[in-house]
């Protein structure tokens, strides 16, 4: 077995754990969570900078720039509180601009970026339920508003960007990468919900929230190398 896959291997039982541990309500859950957590992008992240596929690929560069923004997001989001919810949300938005910087560098220039139903789609859940969670996370602080406000329209542009990439690269390249940013974009609904909506959400939503986004990172990467391959 080589070394990305071992790495990959273990990426997917940390995150399994992590996506475990998410789900409970024990305080010794919680502080196992500061070994596992921390360490999901920099084992992901190494599978990706050791693999021979991806070594010719145009979206590495920018997928591990993100990754390292993802990790400082899981970290600060290990704390509780709106400051720390704040800190986390902005390290992930400059981890979706270097997601956007690939995504727009290698797109389909015969299309508009807003061609096609998913793309539509998209939009207009943005337009329907984005104002509405940054009204209700103003409500509770109102500089958190605007992080959300912002956030979540970075993430809808990432999420419909990652289903416009430029048909030269490889098929499975492009359709692995469109899958992560759309699971990227269902675990963060899932998270604002939980976060601003639900009055008292279950502690087993985190681990829906953990399952898709570790979930997603895997396929963003997984698109990444294999978009190196011609």
């Amino acid at each position: 077995m080589r070394t990305p896959t071992r790495l990959k291997v273990a990426y997917a039982a940390i995150a399994a754990l992590d996506t475990l541990l998410a789900g409970s309500s024990r305080p010794a859950a919680h502080r196992l969570r500061h070994l596992t957590k921390p360490l999901l992008l920099p084992v992901l992240g190494a599978a990706l900078a050791t693999d021979p596929r991806a070594e010719a690929s145009p979206l590495r560069p920018t997928t591990l720039a993100a990754q390292c923004a993802g990790w400082g997001g899981d970290v600060l989001l290990l704390r509780h509180g709106d400051r720390a919810f704040a800190a986390g949300a902005t390290s992930f938005g400059v981890g979706h601009l270097a997601y956007l910087t690939g995504f727009g560098s290698h797109r389909d220039r015969r299309t508009p970026l807003a061609h096609g139903g998913a793309a539509r789609a998209i939009a207009t859940l943005w337009a329907v339920s984005g104002p509405v969670v940054a009204m209700v996370a103003a409500r509770r602080n109102g500089r958190l508003g605007a992080t959300v406000l912002g956030y979540s329209a970075l993430l809808s542009t990432t999420a419909i960007a990652s289903t416009h990439l430029d048909p030269a690269l490889p098929r499975d390249a492009r359709m692995l990468t469109a899958a992560g940013g759309l699971l990227f974009l269902a675990s963060d609904t899932v998270l604002g919900a939980r976060t601003f909506l639900l009055p008292e959400p279950s502690q087993r939503l985190e681990s829906v929230v953990m399952a898709t986004y570790t979930g997603a990172q895997l396929l963003l990467a997984e698109g990444a190398a294999r978009a190196g391959r011609r």
